[in-house]
């Protein structure tokens, strides 16, 4: 199916972008992947519900073979063949799978950094050591030598009380 087709068949959901990808292509909206098409089949992006909704429909989950193995993916299931026929519940299921595309990606974000997950940008192309609190940088000087931190032997001397 070439991308004129996909993006027809998918108008009353919206704007999809359409990437080829290992003989099939993956569907995107909101630069997330929500559908893929394999083996002249859309499969949406699922959760537990979804895939309950679209077993009850006679939907199947995508699989493949490799190297003589048949391998299921549970996350993409088939759209039902009387949904490629009604606009407006394949746009339904569409907007389903987008938001469990968007639910996927959000549980991602906290795991791939969550160092910096929860901190504001910097602005202006700040990089992130101008954003280091004080204290740190502060912690790793070396202390002066004679004990007293910030106070020379000098200093000592003066601010010593005068002996009577």
């Amino acid at each position: 199916m070439d991308e004129d087709a996909i993006a027809d068949l998918f108008a009353a959901f919206g704007p999809v972008a359409v990437k080829r990808m290992f003989g099939g292509a993956g569907l995107y909206a909101d630069g997330l992947m929500f559908a893929l098409w394999a083996g002249e089949a859309f499969y949406l992006k699922a959760d537990a519900a979804l895939a309950e909704d679209l077993k009850g429909r006679g939907s199947v989950p995508f699989s493949y073979e490799a190297k003589g193995v048949v391998r299921t993916m549970s996350g993409f299931w088939s759209v039902p063949e009387e949904a490629l026929d009604d606009a407006d519940d394949l746009a339904s299921l569409a907007r389903r799978a987008l938001f469990v595309a968007h639910a996927a990606n959000e549980a991602k974000a906290p795991r791939a950094g969550r160092a910096s997950a929860n901190k504001a940008k910097p602005a202006g192309g700040a990089s992130a050591k101008m954003l280091k609190p004080a204290g740190r940088a502060s912690a790793k000087k070396p202390k002066p030598a004679g004990g007293a931190a910030g106070k020379t032997p000098a200093a000592k001397k003066k601010s010593a009380p005068a002996q009577d």
